[in-house]
């Protein structure tokens, strides 16, 4: 997490030292062309606050998934709620916006670790699911259309990507092979 965290802190000085350059790559809903820019927009920031505010909850949150599940599992749940939150974005967002920034992802992995623990019915994760939830539920607010600034699609659709990777990437219990009857 603190790699993925500096590439992020990387990417951003690299925007601010050309102006911008790399806000194009933010998300531009209904373009065709803009698809390519689903996962990179989650990678990039409007300014070193807005990184600033996604930092600590993305460090937090991503450290106790990927400590719980592995960094393989803990990728493709990555995977899952980046596409998730920016075709979410690609086909919601208002029309001549852009929309970039890995608050999706802290949303994704909020849901993820909120439910993962009934999914599984492991006890331990069900504790941290609720310890998040008592932690980070607040931010469940920005999931809703209150901020004209904000994008509330990417937050939402975030959201429904953890909570859909926490069903797709799920454990399943291992079959236990049948007894062995002598007659």
């Amino acid at each position: 997490m603190l790699g993925w965290v500096a590439l992020l802190w990387l990417l951003e000085g690299v925007d601010f030292v050309t102006g911008g350059a790399l806000d194009s790559f933010g998300i531009q809903p209904r373009d065709p062309d803009e698809l390519v820019d689903v996962v990179p927009a989650a990678f990039l920031h409007f300014g070193f606050g807005h990184l600033a505010a996604n930092t600590v909850p993305l460090l937090l949150l991503g450290f106790l998934a990927a400590l719980r599940t592995g960094v393989r599992r803990f990728l493709a749940v990555a995977l899952v709620i980046v596409l998730t939150s920016g075709l979410g974005v690609w086909l919601t967002a208002p029309p001549d916006s852009n929309t970039a920034g890995a608050s999706g992802v802290v949303f994704g992995l909020f849901g993820y670790l909120l439910i993962r623990g009934f999914i599984e019915r492991k006890l331990l994760d069900i504790g941290i699911g609720l310890t998040v939830g008592a932690l980070y539920g607040s931010i469940l607010w920005g999931a809703l259309p209150t901020d004209s600034g904000i994008s509330w699609q990417g937050h939402l659709f975030g959201l429904i990507g953890g909570v859909l990777a926490a069903f797709i990437l799920r454990e399943r219990p291992r079959a236990t092979p049948a007894p062995l009857t002598h007659r």
